[in-house]
């Protein structure tokens, strides 16, 4: 179909739209870092602070996790980024008449051969230097980040310090236990859920097969994640359109247990259920993402209907015909969801619409 006459491409009107966005930010936030990234990057964490960082400096100190997804052709890497900003207690304390100070951003600071695109990137709560990937083969991936070089050495090949296996196909779930230091649990496409025990392995080239697998998803899992106040509770969604939730002192029987259809539209037609959060406030709330374009809010106690659905992304492209603006909107996915370690009522979602909303329950 033609492009009506007078509207830009999609990716004229995306780019107006971000430019709109950015004019606007100075209104909209406290503070906003944009870094342009040389690769995209499928995944993102931020890392816990360094003790140093927690001083009153004139620059504060965040670590991101990310990883590439490059062309092909050139190599993909995890990456840890230092991101740098002002402290607040450094802002007020400047002297108002001096020039203001110019500081970086965001610099990458180590980066470790990966063997293709990072699907996901997880670090271990005990030991946030041990850091878990998804890759783009059946493997799941560990290194220890604190025993490398800031850049590939030798000749720059992915050896990563423990291969999980278990899964015949690449997937995006993966998840550290809060609780259980070493405890790894991975979703994939191949309808599976592993799980390892990475402190059995030495971390010197070892290679793990999986202490459990889970076999009851019918389609795709697309994410996992741990109870964060239990730690015997993990929960897992999929394309098959189901939330289940598993207790480790029922893994023998391999059975989830409880299992419902986490999203359904008006004609309770089921949606693939893309990612899941619980809550780190409430032992009984969570929250899943759905291609649905919704978020819904459960309540463990009665999963069989949702407390909540958040549903705000759609967006519009509005197109002129015959003298008036006629107005399309579009659905999609989203494709993330979770909730802030911070505000007991706020989560976050990311969408294929381009968008990263935030919401407060309160």
């Amino acid at each position: 179909m033609a492009a009506a006459e007078g509207v830009g491409a999609p990716e004229e009107v995306d780019a107006e739209e971000y430019h709109v966005w950015k004019k606007n930010s100075p209104f909209l936030y406290d503070l906003l870092i944009s870094h342009a990234l040389e690769w995209p990057s499928l995944t993102v964490q931020w890392l816990p602070r360094s003790p140093s960082s927690s001083s009153s400096s004139a620059a504060a100190s965040e670590g991101l996790l990310l990883g590439t997804h490059t062309s092909g052709d050139a190599p993909n890497f995890l990456m840890i980024t230092d991101v740098l900003f002002p402290s607040l207690v450094a802002e007020f304390a400047e002297d108002p008449e001096s020039p203001p100070r110019s500081i970086p951003t965001v610099q990458v600071a180590q980066m470790i051969r990966h063997d293709g695109e990072v699907n996901r990137t997880r670090f271990m709560p005990q030991k946030p230097s041990i850091v878990a990937t998804k890759t783009r083969g059946e493997e799941v991936h560990v290194f220890d980040c604190g025993g490398r070089a800031a850049r590939p050495e030798g000749d720059g090949s992915c050896r990563p310090d423990v291969l999980l296996r278990g899964h015949s196909k690449e997937g995006y779930g993966v998840s550290w236990s809060p609780f259980k230091e070493g405890y790894l649990l991975s979703g994939s496409y191949d309808c599976k859920i592993c799980l390892w025990d990475v402190g059995v392995a030495p971390l010197h080239g070892s290679v793990l097969e999986a202490r459990d697998v889970f076999e009851v998803h019918e389609n795709m899992v697309e994410d996992v994640a741990w109870h964060l106040k239990n730690e015997n509770l993990f929960g897992s969604v999929g394309d098959d359109h189901m939330l289940m939730i598993w207790d480790l002192r029922s893994a023998a029987s391999k059975k989830p247990q409880q299992s419902v259809i986490a999203h359904q539209d008006e004609v309770n037609l089921p949606w693939h259920v893309n990612s899941l959060s619980f809550s780190p406030w409430n032992e009984w709330i969570l929250a899943t993402a759905s291609a649905d374009t919704t978020v819904n809010l459960f309540d463990l106690r009665k999963l069989t209907t949702s407390l909540h659905t958040f549903s705000s992304h759609t967006y519009g492209i509005s197109l002129p015909c015959n003298r008036i603006s006629l107005t399309f909107c579009f659905r999609d996915a989203v494709l993330q969801v979770e909730w802030s370690p911070k505000h007991e009522t706020v989560l976050a979602s990311s969408s294929a619409d381009r968008k990263l909303m935030v919401w407060d329950l309160s």
